[in-house]
């Protein structure tokens, strides 16, 4: 095994100064055509009659990596290249395949690409990404069933202090308060002292994010909670956790829109990418009928 590993590294070396040089000499036989080999360039691997060449591994390497890296990159290129074959050997064995078969699936496979590839174009330089408010809201309120949340969802604040933080009355007395000079002084307090911070009531979260990792996960039935608690205190051993409740939603109530908002816009998004590939699809249909581009043969 080292011996097989210091000869692909001996290999891939010898590769490497063939590509930077740009000169195919260390890899020439002399009109040698042994094994299946390829006339005229010593293979890099093999796997029973099939070889790894030089031109097949043209483009692996990225530019500006070192030579360490390139060799390492290499190495587990040619590794993975002799796994696959070695696996493909073992499947003939045990399986049969219909070859015909086969080969339609890869054209599909290869036709599938390509299309892909053509929509990603057509995409890129045609969709319109502009969304507007109004029309956020139309889907929201016309599948308006189809946004049921899935979790407990609150509007917050959240903070973890640890038991010595100085002053917890002053920090209780601007945790409650409404005043906006308050609210400016509770920002500067948890950010000097405050292990997990949350201080955003104008979003919706997940209250399962956000007591993750507190004792507050511990609580039997939080929907319950959810409903019963506007302020809340509890701690363990090193730390105190602080929560004020805004507004709540449910488990199986429908979400806010603020809440699903961006979900909204990447399926608006969606649409129209689809809208747009079933237009050109039928765009390019219709040209090449009015060119007699293609013909169809009925058997009669």
């Amino acid at each position: 095994m080292i011996r097989l590993k210091n000869h692909l590294r001996k290999s891939v070396i010898i590769l490497l100064s063939v590509l930077t040089l740009a000169s195919c000499d260390l890899l020439q036989f002399k009109n040698e055509n042994q094994d299946g080999q390829t006339s005229g360039t010593k293979p890099l691997a093999s796997v029973g009659d099939i070889y790894l060449y030089p031109k097949d591994v043209e483009g692996v390497l990225p530019s500006g990596i070192s030579k360490k890296d390139s060799i390492d990159l290499m190495e587990r290129h040619i590794k993975s290249w002799v796994k696959k074959q070695l696996l493909i050997a073992e499947a003939q064995k045990h399986l049969s395949f219909d070859e015909e078969e086969l080969e339609r699936r890869v054209l599909d496979y290869k036709y599938a690409l390509m299309m892909h590839e053509f929509e990603k174009y057509t995409i890129a330089g045609n969709l319109d990404t502009e969304i507007s408010e109004e029309e956020i809201e139309n889907y929201y309120h016309d599948n308006i069933q189809n946004f049921e949340l899935k979790q407990n969802i609150v509007k917050c604040f959240f903070i973890q202090l640890p038991k010595d933080a100085p002053k917890l009355g002053r920090f209780r007395y601007l945790l409650k308060s409404n005043r906006e000079k308050d609210r400016e002084e509770l920002k500067s307090y948890t950010y000097s002292f405050g292990v997990k911070v949350h201080l955003d009531d104008s979003v919706w979260v997940n209250f399962d994010d956000v007591i993750n990792g507190t004792p507050l996960m511990d609580i039997p039935n939080k929907t319950d909670f959810l409903r019963r608690t506007k302020y809340s205190e509890t701690q363990d051993d090193n730390y105190i956790y602080f929560l004020r409740i805004f507004q709540f939603r449910i488990q199986n109530d429908t979400s806010p829109l603020e809440f699903v908002r961006d979900d909204i816009r990447k399926i608006i998004l969606n649409k129209r990418k689809l809208a747009l590939v079933r237009k050109m699809e039928d765009d390019i249909y219709e040209n090449a009928v009015k060119n007699e581009a293609f013909k169809i043969y009925y058997n009669e």
